[in-house]
């Protein structure tokens, strides 16, 4: 596999891990206490968006297509701001599910025009 589909493999690979974290584990939080004290640790959400944006800057500088960066430019700011702005916190979650859904599909997109 080369750089470019390892790279957005692994955007869509975390960014799906993203929207997994922010959707199902507080689910499981309500049946095992321990897990949901841990669906509400603030470093994990700093981390993976600290993780995501490596990813996000190879993406915007390789593509160079409207369609693909774009939308990574908002997911990646929706994640920022939904893990950095205190003021923001009541929409941690639907920011970061709507940043990460973003990210990926601008990967997707990216490992659509790598095929073609």
């Amino acid at each position: 596999m080369n750089r470019t589909k390892t790279i957005d493999t692994a955007g869509v690979v975390i960014s799906s891990l993203c929207v997994v974290h922010c959707l199902f584990l507080p689910f499981l939080g309500l049946l095992l206490p321990v897990i949901g004290s841990l669906s509400e640790v603030e470093w994990v959400h700093k981390l993976l968006v600290i993780m995501a944006i490596p990813l996000f800057a190879n993406l915007a500088l390789r593509s160079g297509k409207a369609y693909v960066i774009l939308p990574a430019i908002l997911g990646i700011s929706c994640l920022l701001a939904g893990a950095f702005l205190e003021s923001l916190h009541d929409y941690e979650t639907i920011l970061t599910v709507i940043g990460a859904s973003l990210l990926g599909f601008s990967h997707l997109q990216s490992l659509y025009l790598a095929k073609s």
